[in-house]
């Protein structure tokens, strides 16, 4: 989730070599035999849809790694949940027990509630607070209570940790809002979070590279934070142009026993074991894949993969958990170019009766970010994916 500004303006746009279209914004118009993939804007795909391109990818010896089931297709169908105007950036979601929906927006610093959709039409989403600082990321620690972190990094340089307990709460009334913690560092932009344990969360800071661990306390009111991992391939890309986020997103598997995190400007999806006893990093981070900007994503321990969102890519790519897995790498969605799927940033499981690893939510800024190729800046949304 995201650079180290406030938006995620600053990621870098890059041409994968193994995918058979070309992804271009501003001055960058290179023709090289997309004639057959390219949309140029003219026939947009229908809204509902479900395409499925397993992509074959190496390692930097050459060393082919796809896998066994290079032949086994997933495809998602996508439907809009939820509409918003243009311009807006929708960062994260977290999907509540009663099927409802908790989404940040950057531009506007706003948390929405999204109702639980019904009927397989779009619903309203409703601004049920404003903070201070652009929130990213929303953890939830026990039933309907939130930890969303916030940060400024373009004006005071801080980051903080905000607290929103929804558990008395109805559609309507003010939203229960508590500031618990201020970062430490003095230059800081917080993004991705995980639960690791009850009362523990590991957030990560794009502008530092590093991994924090919040300690909480006092029933959740209170928090302390400590540098729980710093790495190189978390560091951001400040020799490029435009600046890259660092770290990302985050995700805990504790059948797997390993942290997962992305690392935008390094294009990396990497992993590191934890401890389950002192929840510390054990050994060094390992590198799962490479190669795409990868943001925001969820993780399916039983399958062994996770689906990552590829922001200005306009990608869903399933990714194996396990680098020796042989399981191959494949773009899920978005490959041949879809108008729905611009700018994803999340990537979320629903949590209805056998959802999981089924039916998830993704988020989408519309393009705000980086136009596609098309040129045409959409609505953001909220997007059902049905896995098949």
């Amino acid at each position: 989730m995201q650079p180290t500004t406030t938006t995620r303006g600053q990621k870098r746009l890059t041409l994968r070599r193994i995918r058979p279209m070309l992804v271009a914004a501003a001055t960058i118009a290179l023709a090289v035999l997309t004639a057959a993939c390219s949309t140029g804007g003219q026939q947009p795909a229908p809204s509902n849809s479900a395409t499925g391109v397993t992509v074959a990818h190496h390692n930097g010896d050459g060393g082919y790694r796809g896998g066994r089931d290079e032949q086994q297709r997933t495809t998602l169908k996508l439907t809009t949940v939820a509409e918003f105007p243009v311009g807006y950036f929708l960062e994260n979601v977290a999907v509540r027990a009663d099927g409802s929906m908790l989404v940040t927006e950057l531009s506007k610093k706003g948390l929405w509630y999204v109702p639980a959709p019904t009927g397989g039409r779009p619903v309203q989403p409703v601004l049920i607070h404003t903070f201070d600082q652009p929130p990213f990321d929303i953890a939830e620690t026990q039933r309907n209570v939130f930890y969303v972190d916030t940060s400024n990094y373009l004006t005071t340089h801080q980051s903080y940790l905000q607290r929103v307990d929804l558990r008395h709460w109805a559609p309507g009334r003010p939203v229960p809002v508590q500031q618990v913690l201020k970062f430490p560092f003095p230059i800081s932009a917080v993004d991705g979070s995980c639960v690791l344990a009850p009362d523990v969360l590991l957030v990560t800071d794009a502008a530092d590279g590093l991994i924090w661990r919040v300690d909480l306390s006092a029933g959740g009111r209170k928090a302390t934070a400590r540098v729980w991992l710093k790495d190189p391939s978390m560091n951001p890309g400040r020799h490029v142009v435009p600046p890259q986020p660092g770290i990302n997103g985050i995700e805990y598997g504790a059948k797997t026993g390993y942290v997962y995190y992305t690392s935008t400007a390094q294009e990396l999806f990497m992993r590191v074991r934890v401890d389950p006893r002192t929840l510390n990093p054990v050994a060094a981070p390992e590198l799962v894949a490479k190669g795409h900007l990868w943001d925001d994503f969820d993780i399916d321990q039983s399958s062994g993969v996770a689906y990552i969102t590829t922001h200005r890519q306009n990608t869903i790519v399933r990714v194996p958990l396990d680098p020796r897995s042989g399981l191959a790498e494949q773009t899920v969605a978005g490959m041949p170019f879809d108008p729905q799927l611009v700018g994803p940033s999340r990537f979320a499981w629903a949590r209805g009766p056998g959802d999981f690893g089924s039916v998830a939510y993704i988020t989408t800024d519309g393009g705000t970010t980086a136009p596609p190729p098309d040129g045409i800046v959409r609505p953001a949304r909220v997007l059902r994916a049905e896995l098949s």
